[in-house]
This record gives C-alpha cells, structure tokens and sequence, in this order.
C-alpha cells in the first residue's frame, strides 16, 4: 500500500507519494510520467515523518535557501536507471551537467567505447523524484534546456533560480568518484538514501555507492525492467 499528500508550490501542486517509510515519488500535477511509481493501491495520508521532512524540504527550496538535508527516499527502478539517478544527485545547485557527460560515465563505468545520450535522456525524463532529485539540472551540449517532464517553463524557472539569472555553470565531474565506496560526495545533504532496484535476481546485496546506500532487491511488480537502456 502507497500513500499520498499534496503540496502548493509556486510552479503548481505537487504530489508525493511514500510506502510509509520512504519517499517513492514526487510529481508536478499532470506533468508527464505523473504517478509512474505509484501503486494502484493507494490512499491520501499526510501525517508520515517522511512527507513532513519532504514538506519542509520544500519549503527551505522554494524560500530560495538550500536545503542541508534529504528526506528518506526509495528508488523503484533498474539498475541503469538507479545508476543515472545516482549521478543526477551529485550534481550541486546552481550547476548543470550535460546528457553526454553522464553518458560517458556511464560508458567508462561499463567498460563501453560510448553510451547513447539518447538513453541517458530516457532515464533522466523518468526520474519520479523531482526538485530532490534534480533532473532538471540536465541540458543539452549546447547548453539548452531541451526536455523536461514538468515543462520546460519550469525547467527555465527552476535554474533561473538557482542560477540567478540563467548563465549556465556546468559541472564537469572530473573528479566524481566512479567507483563503490564509502566516501560521501561533498555536494550532497546528509541523509538516508536507499535504493530498490528492479533485478533479475533475488538477494539483499548492499553496497555504497557515491556515499548513498544501495539495496539490491527485487520488487515484483511486473514493470518493464530494460527500457531507457
């Protein structure tokens, strides 16, 4: 069973969506993917822990303060797509990265002589976390905006904010740890960070990744487990 409350911000409302513990899901009104993670059963609850730390989260982003912490989140996805989530949370505000960026950490990761940009843009788009987890963070090589599930004009307004105004600093992640260790990324606000990975396999494996902590899990839920790869 999930659960779900609702948020006023200055760009619309927003829903979150949690399993009672976790953050599973943080969606602008109508916006594309709207509710990708969300389970068929679930009901309006706003007194989690969970969604009151995200409230607040919000509220600090929106006040124009960044936030030095991050609520409990739990990433329902495959391993490709949890990996690409993983780099968009090193990104610190007020920087951007390029889809071929991460494109070419993914590939030198996976030992490939390239990656498709147009698979890293795939992952990126379905990314249920938003603000949190920032995706729209991420532009073209040209530095345009290109694409965003909750509209490019809020894309725009998201990094004029951060940016103030719109020029642009990409992050060149030259010294991103790319390999699984414990040491945490400077960037990132203290907090608990799990992710559930669609797999093929069953198991419990835990590792740390970027100082986030992964749980390799199988989550049956008859979801497609390739696609964006």
């Amino acid at each position: 069973m999930d659960f779900i409350s609702h948020y006023s911000s200055p760009l619309g409302g927003i829903t979150l969506a949690s399993d009672g513990t976790y953050l599973v899901g943080l969606w602008f009104d109508g916006q594309k993917y709207y509710a990708s993670t969300l389970n068929k059963e679930h009901e309006e609850r706003h007194d989690l822990p969970v969604f009151e730390q995200t409230r607040r989260w919000l509220d600090l982003y929106f006040s124009g303060a960044i936030p030095d912490f991050t609520p409990a989140l739990l990433m329902r996805t495959c391993d490709f797509r949890c990996r690409v989530w993983e780099i968009l949370l090193t990104i610190p505000y007020g920087h951007t990265m390029t889809y071929g960026e991460i494109a070419r950490i993914i590939a030198r990761e996976k030992g490939l002589k390239n990656m498709s940009a147009q698979a890293i843009g795939n992952a990126v788009s379905h990314n249920p976390i938003s603000l949190i987890i920032p995706c729209h963070r991420v532009i073209g090589a040209n530095g345009s905006l290109t694409g965003y599930a909750g509209g490019i004009e809020r894309k725009r307004w998201l990094l004029e904010r951060e940016t103030y105004p719109i020029k642009l600093s990409i992050f060149h992640p030259q010294s991103l740890n790319h390999h699984r260790s414990n040491n945490k990324h400077n960037a990132q606000p203290e907090g608990p960070v799990e992710f559930l990975q669609l797999a093929e396999k069953d198991g419990g494996e835990r590792n740390a990744v970027n100082g986030f902590q992964v749980v390799d899990q199988v989550y049956r839920e008859g979801r497609d487990t390739t696609e964006g790869v």
